[in-house]
């Protein structure tokens, strides 16, 4: 079943000095459970496709259909609660609140829910132990490393359960050991937990754990690859 099914997108930037096509005719589905980095150099597209397929705007044409529902009528209220409920973002500046604790950072998605206030704490505590920082449950982001503060990120990210997870260059403020502690988590999410992930990195070292490339350019596919053998999950989890 494909959870994403996009058909000539376009996304066009326009004012009264010029026209900017972000996008033209993207076309490419997603599976269900399908681990899919998209890369390309500056400027070629792939924040802005990140953003239309994470409903966090919307394309200029084209269709885009998620989990088999076409969603391109679709009011900003109506995005907005789908995005809540099946979409989890982990982005490179971690987007944490800076005077508030772990525990509440990752709370925040749960304002917006149906979940019982009753239970957001419970809830908090599973996702924040799944990525191992259940120690830090009180600390402030200014209190964690950088690795830390992305593995926050994710258990945000997890904390509704979605069914698919974006992730923006997760690894782009951390260092290499950080990166690849972050990439196991987000690999062991796909292979293990069956969650759809959509990673926009232009590291190839980071691309290389999904099992399907595609590569921009200016706006357009140039490639969609399938990975013979992507990177393993071996390296010594996050305790």
């Amino acid at each position: 079943m494909n959870i994403i099914e996009v058909k000539n997108l376009k996304k066009i930037y326009q004012d009264e000095a010029s026209t900017t096509i972000a996008l033209a005719d993207i076309s490419f589905s997603v599976s269900q459970g399908e681990f899919v980095a998209i890369m390309g150099p500056s400027g070629s597209g792939k924040s802005t496709l990140l953003h239309v397929l994470g409903l966090l705007d919307v394309s200029s044409s084209g269709s885009y259909y998620f989990a088999g529902q076409d969603i391109t009528s679709y009011s900003s209220d109506e995005l907005a609660n789908l995005r809540n409920q099946k979409i989890g973002f982990v982005f490179q500046a971690f987007n944490l609140l800076a005077r508030t604790s772990v525990l509440d950072n990752v709370k925040l998605p749960l304002v917006y829910s149906k979940i019982a206030e009753a239970d957001w704490d419970n809830k908090a505590r599973r996702a924040i132990e799944a990525v191992g920082l259940i120690s830090r449950l009180q600390h402030q982001p200014s209190e964690l490393s950088g690795g830390e503060k992305q593995r926050v990120a994710i258990a945000r990210a997890l904390i509704n359960n979605p069914d698919i997870i974006f992730a923006d260059e997760p690894t782009g403020n951390l260092d290499s050991k950080s990166g690849k502690k972050v990439m196991s988590i987000i690999q062991r999410l796909n292979e293990e937990e069956g969650k759809t992930v959509i990673l926009i990195t232009h590291e190839t070292s980071t691309a290389e754990h999904a099992e399907r490339i595609i590569h921009l350019l200016d706006g357009k596919i140039d490639s969609d690859i399938k990975v013979a053998k992507r990177l393993s999950t071996n390296d010594e989890y996050v305790k």
